[in-house]
């Protein structure tokens, strides 16, 4: 991080990605979208390309993602969008994206997610939200770091959101193998864990000239909610103090995905967390707004990347 100055700029909760991209011209530039094809992730990937970008969209339905590749071609005219196999929840696949990239990486969007999910679990026992939201994603970008360095300049986006409020990484029982599970706080620590990347991948990879920055894109209905009700979102608010979900656009979802991921004003900045197109700051007792504290604390950062090596490894 080059300085603690919040970062400000001129847009708002309203506005759209493609807004944000109006006058950026991204010409070269290479960008990786998991879960590009549906929700905001296929609005993320819509407006980079919009502003000239190459795409790839790393997902798991192949199928899916070729009919959002088309689309996106369509609207765009931007005929460099590839389509790529990703299942977070499977290392080898993971691992198979990073052995088949070629050449440089400038932009990396680590988008998807599984949302409240009942109690799965994956590879070795561990627990799905934070295996597909965390661990997956730490194995593609550590996997993906020379294609990064390699960019002279790259950004990691770290798609996390509000629920992480609703708890810390909770290191002596990450997998729920002690504690019963709940959905919820199994959520809220895979969402913390995102935040917590962004921040000791920029300590570590800054001077590769690698920038990671998190943000919450706010309340979008997509099929990320595949698992909960309306009714049970507008009880976890209200329980949570934020009232009744004021629901954006899955455009407007997306636009602080872009702003973060592409956007000159933005330069040098790493480590931080973002809400509504601007730099957010501590969250305040009982709001769903801003960052918790033990979200962006360096010791916790850095014993999450130790602890997320180490189960990689097995």
């Amino acid at each position: 991080m080059t300085s603690s100055t919040p970062v400000r700029t001129p847009f708002s909760r309203e506005t759209t990605a493609l807004e944000v991209v109006r006058d950026l011209d991204l010409t070269g530039r290479r960008a990786v979208v998991t879960g590009g094809a549906s929700g905001i992730g296929v609005e993320t990937a819509r407006a980079l390309a919009a502003a000239g970008a190459d795409i790839t969209l790393a997902v798991r339905n192949l199928d899916a993602g070729h009919r959002a590749a088309a689309e996106i071609t369509a609207s765009t005219g931007n005929d460099r969008v590839l389509v790529a196999p990703l299942d977070l929840a499977d290392l080898g696949s993971v691992a198979a994206f990073v052995r088949t990239w070629d050449g440089p990486l400038h932009i990396l969007i680590n988008n998807a997610g599984i949302m409240a999910s009942p109690e799965l679990r994956t590879g070795p026992g561990w627990e799905m939200q934070f295996a597909t939201n965390h661990l997956g994603h730490f194995a593609l970008a550590t996997g993906l770091r020379p294609a990064l360095a390699a960019a002279g300049g790259a950004r990691i986006v770290s798609v996390s959101s509000s629920a992480h409020l609703r708890s810390p990484v909770v290191f002596e029982d990450i997998h729920f193998r002690q504690r019963p599970y709940d959905p919820w706080l199994a959520y809220g620590q895979s969402k913390t864990a995102n935040v917590l990347f962004a921040v000791d991948a920029t300590r570590r990879w800054a001077d590769d000239g690698i920038l990671t920055n998190a943000l919450m894109p706010g309340g979008i209905r997509t099929n990320l909610q595949r698992y909960v009700s309306d009714e049970e979102l507008d009880r976890m608010r209200a329980l949570s103090g934020g009232g009744a979900p004021a629901w954006k656009t899955p455009e407007q979802g997306a636009a602080t995905s872009v702003l973060v991921a592409a956007s000159p004003l933005l330069d040098g900045v790493g480590g931080r967390y973002f809400e509504d197109c601007q730099e957010a700051g501590p969250n305040q007792p009982r709001t769903r707004t801003g960052y918790a504290v033990y979200a962006r604390e360096p010791e916790a950062a850095e014993r999450l990347w130790a602890v997320s090596e180490a189960q990689l490894r097995g």
